[in-house]
């Protein structure tokens, strides 16, 4: 490891269920899943997981897209004012679980303290609807959202995609997909993000040096594209890493964990869309595990994380668009 784990985190990795990765089938994945989602609300776990700030208000709204029902989870400041900025958030779980309230903490808060309309998508997930099925609900949904906007308050000239992990994916892809076809973006937040879908993931150093990570566990990394993506699938089409056309994507906030076996694709990606002329700020937390954002409560690095979050939506929403952007950062924290 290139770090100590937070004991609470360590803690709860042993109380932690997890299916036998390398030879769990798309059934039994289902099924523990749905096991999963029925202890997720569990208050034993809200210590953990953190409770959403309480000038937040939270609804959960249907969503329509062409041919498909979704669901969306919408964040509020409880006083509004002038229209909003809008923050569309797509969650962490390897495209194959994950719901949008387990993101609550961070995405409440950032709704209070930006203040923003924050809208949350309930994607869908494989194996019942395989890769590409959340890539084109990303690429659906946020031309809509940017559409719906004035309907709920948010200003369509200030949108921001933030994604944890898989989610990472999502918001990464539909950000380069933005800088050509629209809506304009002000900003992407990569949070522990998943870049890499090919086999080359499993290269990078930190794949090895955190292989004793408590969460996304190589046997885990190595599963969920067995579970997402079809065989036949040419796995590079969804990796941001390897994305042709990067100029014009929206300056990014790429916030990567010490104690993350996908920590690496981080600074890949980073230098990849500097390379390209784009604004990026890499923060490193040494401390942090993967999906540490959704367990503040097991890290505390989590607070410091999503402060930093925070402060680059505050400089890239706030009014008209800048002239001139501030130099690229690279940003430990200790």
């Amino acid at each position: 490891m290139r770090g100590r784990v937070p004991l609470r985190m360590r803690i709860l990795t042993t109380l932690r269920p997890t299916p036998d990765w390398p030879s769990v089938t798309p059934e039994q994945f289902v099924e523990f899943r749905a096991a999963q989602n029925r202890l997720r609300g569990s208050r034993l776990l809200r210590p953990l997981t953190g409770r959403p700030d309480r000038a937040a208000r939270i609804t959960d709204e249907p969503f329509d897209l062409p041919g498909r029902r979704l669901n969306i989870r919408v964040y509020r400041p409880e006083r509004e004012g002038p229209p909003l900025p809008l923050v569309i958030a797509f969650h962490g779980g390897g495209l194959i679980s994950g719901f949008p309230d387990q993101d609550d903490w961070l995405l409440a808060h950032l709704a209070v303290h930006c203040p923003a309309v924050v809208i949350s998508l309930d994607y869908r997930l494989a194996p019942e609807h395989p890769v590409p099925a959340p890539v084109l609900d990303a690429y659906a949904a946020v031309p809509r959202l940017a559409e719906l906007a004035p309907v709920r308050g948010a200003d369509p000239d200030r949108i921001a995609l933030l994604g944890s992990s898989a989610g990472a994916t999502l918001a990464a892809l539909t950000a380069i997909r933005s800088a050509e076809r629209g809506p304009g973006l002000r900003a992407q937040v990569l949070i522990n993000p998943q870049l890499d879908w090919t086999d080359r993931a499993f290269e990078y150093p930190s794949f090895t040096e955190n292989a004793n990570s408590p969460t996304a566990s190589p046997d885990e990394c190595r599963a969920v594209p067995r579970l997402a993506v079809p065989e036949s699938f040419d796995r590079r089409t969804i990796s941001p890493m390897y994305s042709e056309g990067l100029q014009g994507v929206a300056p990014a906030h790429i916030v990567a964990a010490g104690l993350d076996p996908l920590e690496d694709q981080s600074a890949a990606y980073a230098d990849r869309l500097r390379g390209a002329g784009v604004e990026v700020t890499l923060t490193r937390y040494p401390e942090a595990t993967h999906a540490f954002l959704s367990l503040p409560g097991a890290v505390p690095a989590a607070r410091q994380a999503r402060a930093d979050i925070l402060d680059h939506l505050h400089r890239r929403l706030a009014g008209a668009r800048r002239a001139t952007a501030p130099a690229p950062e690279r940003r430990i924290r200790r």
